[in-house]
């Protein structure tokens, strides 16, 4: 309860622990599009949203169970499902002109690793110029979801009963999580390459994830 006249009501979505509107505000003044990106109890969702004094505008959006119309048989939460889906939103950001972007990762904690930075990784992949540290990023083993392979293998080895109905999602989609770092590789390419065919169609200029100028940037830093 208010006790004194000073004292102000926070806005109803800061209240409900939705937005953070200091944050907001600064990810608006950079005057860049914002790569927002949320997660659900069910799937990944990442938009390209700008701000206009009527209301957010958003441009492209993908979510992790868009994945599954390019064979994505595996969880839509996980770190793997995460990266494509941050891939998914850079190549159709791509497609739109968007060229740049500032993360807006909302009220969720910036954990090293997070499922929110594998977006992110997925995205500046694909060649958007988006401000970050690569220290945040999940490693290559994540993102491919090879620790979720021998977390499976090992449950399978010790418990058959607890395996069943841990993947029983990926076993219904006919998956079996021993596999899912090929799997991912598959859907990987999958993505690529039709979007690849829609930018040709259409005489858009390639992303660098598909002309190889990020793995060749990327070698000269290391070098």
């Amino acid at each position: 309860m208010a006790r004194t006249s000073r004292y102000k009501v926070k806005h109803r979505r800061r209240r409900e622990g939705k937005t953070n509107y200091y944050k907001r505000r600064e990810l608006i003044k950079s005057g860049k599009p914002r790569l927002v990106i949320r997660k659900t109890n069910y799937r990944i969702i990442a938009q390209i949203v700008t701000a206009t004094p009527i209301g957010d505008i958003t441009h492209v959006w993908a979510s992790s169970d868009q994945l599954r119309a390019f064979g994505w048989k595996g969880g839509l939460k996980n770190t793997p499902a995460a990266y494509l889906t941050g891939i998914l939103v850079g190549l159709k950001a791509w497609m739109k002109g968007i060229r740049e972007a500032v993360v807006d990762i909302g009220l969720h904690s910036p954990v090293k690793g997070a499922r929110v930075f594998a977006v992110l990784k997925g995205a500046v992949d694909v060649g958007l110029e988006i401000p970050h540290s690569e220290e945040v990023f999940p490693s290559e083993d994540r993102i491919k979801g090879e620790h979720i392979a021998k977390y499976a293998k090992m449950l399978k080895e010790s418990n058959e009963e607890l395996f069943k109905l841990r993947f029983s999602q990926y076993l219904k989609n006919g998956l079996d999580p021993e596999e899912l770092p090929k799997h991912f590789e598959e859907v990987y390419n999958r993505l690529l390459r039709r979007f690849e065919g829609m930018f040709k169609k259409y005489n858009i200029p390639l992303p660098p994830i598909l002309t190889g100028e990020k793995e060749e940037a990327v070698e000269a830093e290391a070098e």
